[in-house]
């Protein structure tokens, strides 16, 4: 389980970079790309702990699409 974690850091940690670097397409692409992967690791989860890790990332990847898209999620869309 913890290498599915660090490859999810690892994609993170791309998005932020494409963010810095101002790509913000690539971010976008990157961000929907990593937000299926947790879609799917929920799905599979079996232990707590995986889906407050997931749930963490899933946080993160709001936020970071809010930064990239410049406007705030709207409850129930």
């Amino acid at each position: 389980m913890n290498s599915k974690f660090d490859e999810l850091k690892a994609n993170v940690q791309e998005i932020i970079d494409l963010i810095a670097a101002k790509n913000d397409r690539e971010a976008n692409n990157k961000l929907l790309e990593v937000s299926e992967t947790l879609d799917e690791m929920i799905d599979f989860a079996e232990e707590d702990e995986e889906v407050r890790e997931i749930t963490r990332y899933q946080v993160l990847l709001n936020q970071l699409h809010v930064k990239i898209n410049g406007e705030e999620p709207v409850d129930g869309e």
